[in-house]
């Protein structure tokens, strides 16, 4: 019979890994960004500054499948910019390495000054 502080520690190891993945799993898997409006970022979208879509589409990407046991690798287009005004939205386009496409629907939270705060559903 195993001992029984072998069983304990091993049990207790174990799940300190698991809380340790799970953490950094959350912290990875954010599907909230906030981005200044520059010269750069920064398109009109009837009369309003907008973020720009490539960079919209550029973020959901990176952020849409951050790690290997989350979401999943896409290519994404977004059809315009996205308002800097908050509640705006629009729905861009993830592309699958199948072909086969999602829906990727993005929100603004909040606009502060130059600063767009922006999420996406997985």
């Amino acid at each position: 019979m195993p001992d029984s502080r072998f069983l304990v520690g091993f049990a207790g190891g174990a799940a300190a890994v698991l809380a340790l993945f799970g953490v950094t799993t959350e912290l990875v898997t954010t599907t909230e960004s906030t981005t200044t409006l520059d010269a750069y970022d920064t398109v009109l979208v009837d009369g309003h500054k907008a973020l720009a879509p490539n960079i919209v589409a550029g973020r959901v990407e990176s952020l849409y499948h951050p790690l290997p046991w989350v979401g999943t690798k896409v290519r994404v287009s977004c059809p315009t910019g996205l308002k800097a005004v908050e509640g705006a939205r629009i729905v861009c386009t993830g592309r699958r390495g199948d072909g086969t496409s999602v829906d990727v629907p993005v929100r603004v939270v909040r606009v502060s000054g130059a600063r767009l705060t922006w999420s996406f559903e997985r």
